[in-house]
């Protein structure tokens, strides 16, 4: 039987870095075995959910490379793929399963349900329902019915014994029927739950193997159970293991980023968050680490899924972007900097091959910007860090601190004097010939020639040149800068140290 997946997915906001993983891990499954991946929205929580978030689901998975063979937005032979466009399916299933025993009507109010919980705590027993309704016969039923009372689907649960699965990760896992609720599989409203809901979408468009996240197992059994009451055949069942942040505690927005869209927003590339997430609770078996979206469609294999806890490791994100960035093209680079740079107010795009400084309005070419980011491309671990590294560049004025220009325990005279010996070296040194190897060579020259110490020299210049103390480059900064630019920020540091 050819494997067919699903990633369901609820429409209740942006997607979280848990889903993305598991999104990631069903499409690989599905990619590497030929079969085929399908997108289900379960969206039967109304309540919870928002306006546009499918569309901005179904953007941020192709943005990373994820696709699907069957979907809302692609179609297919099993649809409609959209939980609340299928509630007659649900409704003939729900009749079904009343006929065969294994659900009931309950007709328990609300304020019931409360007196009968807060009883329960005050007893210190176990919150579930008291199974009230669930020994009715037909007479009271048809009488509660005929009067309009409400009522809602609940599972009827063995009452002892054991129910025994099977997780293709865990093995066989075993829960004592006696501890399983008799729980809502449909709602005063008529919308099924999702425990309801996914089990007979799941039979119904053929999917051999329901991958999830381990916080699922607890209502294993239930979905077990449920396909025995149908008398389906059961598909296999994949528990991913839970992602821990580095003290052990779950992921969640108070200690960091979760969304992928943040992490996309902030500069993260879609290779480094798809290689970074594959090995979240998978391993290769030749151990090598980095690898393309393509290479795990070949590579990727359920057995190597650990049912330990993962570690989300943002260092390790960091270290895999920067070497994605490391790898892209200078012209893809600048592509990818371009918004950031933009955003931050640096340059105003005036065509595909010109930009404004925005403080100098001078107007630059592409191959400017090219050779700026490309000074920072084998440090920034992140797109977004090309904002901070690179703003001096596009400062009208430095400012900062002139004690910085001293380097170790030079005096004020000594900066004066380098930087004034500078000035006049590179005052002669024709436009035409100002390039890295001739700043590199005549400096140096310079150095030399006055048997200074080379820190001396440049220290100060790279202070000059970029009002910081760490930089490029400082010779491949000056050509950068042109002459002109150079010329002038020694001169606004004399003037500091005046």
């Amino acid at each position: 039987m050819s494997v067919r997946v699903r990633f369901a997915p609820s429409p209740t906001g942006f997607l979280h870095i848990g889903s993305l993983r598991t999104a990631l891990f069903t499409y690989l499954i599905a990619r590497s075995t030929n079969g085929k991946c399908i997108l289900r929205i379960e969206d039967t929580d109304q309540e919870r959910e928002v306006e546009g978030a499918v569309e901005s689901l179904i953007e941020i998975l192709r943005w990373v490379g994820i696709t699907f063979d069957e979907g809302p937005h692609v179609g297919g032979e099993y649809g409609p793929y959209v939980q609340t466009q299928r509630i007659d399916i649900y409704n003939k299933y729900t009749e079904l399963l009343l006929e065969k025993g294994g659900a009931y009507r309950c007709f328990c109010t609300p304020e019931r349900l409360k007196e009968m919980r807060e009883q329960q705590r005050v007893n210190k027993l176990p919150t579930r329902y008291d199974r009230k309704c669930r020994d009715l016969t037909d007479a009271e039923i048809e009488k509660k019915l005929k009067s309009g009372e409400t009522f809602v689907i609940r599972q009827k649960m063995p009452l002892n014994g054991n129910v025994i699965v099977y997780d293709e990760i865990r093995g066989e896992i075993h829960f004592d029927a006696s501890n399983l609720d008799d729980h809502v599989l449909v709602k005063t409203n008529g919308i099924p739950t999702y425990q309801f809901a996914n089990v007979v979408d799941d039979h119904l468009m053929g999917i051999t193997h329901v991958t999830r996240a381990d916080e699922w197992i607890p209502s294993f059994p239930k979905n077990a159970l449920l396909y025995q009451s149908f008398g389906w055949e059961m598909p296999k069942f994949v528990h991913y293991p839970v992602i821990l942040n580095k003290q052990g505690g779950k992921l969640s927005k108070r200690h960091g980023d979760v969304m992928v869209e943040e992490f996309r927003d902030k500069g993260y590339l879609a290779d480094a968050l798809v290689n970074f997430c594959a090995l979240l609770g998978w391993h290769p078996k030749d151990d090598n680490e980095i690898l393309s979206l393509s290479e795990l469609e070949k590579c990727f294999d359920i057995k190597s899924i650990g049912a330990s806890p993962a570690t989300f490791d943002a260092d390790k994100l960091d270290y895999f972007n920067g070497y994605y960035i490391r790898r892209m093209p200078t012209d893809a680079l600048l592509l990818a900097c371009l918004p950031y740079l933009i955003n931050a107010n640096l340059i105003k795009a005036l065509d595909n091959d010109s930009f404004k400084i925005v403080k100098s309005e001078k107007v630059v070419g592409r191959a400017y910007l090219e050779g700026i980011v490309e000074l920072e491309h084998e440090r920034i671990k992140r797109i977004s860090d090309v904002v901070d590294a690179v703003d001096f560049f596009f400062a009208d004025e430095l400012k900062y601190d002139p004690n910085i220009l001293l380097w170790k325990k030079m005096t004020t005279a000594e900066v004066k004097e380098n930087l004034t010996g500078l000035l006049k070296i590179l005052d002669e040194i024709k436009t035409d010939v100002w390039n890295v190897h001739a700043l590199e060579g005549i400096i140096g020259d310079y150095i030399k020639s006055l048997g200074l110490n080379v820190g001396s020299v440049l220290w100060p210049l790279r202070v000059s040149l970029t009002g910081r103390k760490a930089s490029p480059g400082v010779f491949e900064v000056a050509y950068i800068l042109g002459k002109h630019e150079t010329l002038k920020r020694i001169k606004g540091a004399l003037d500091l140290i005046q």
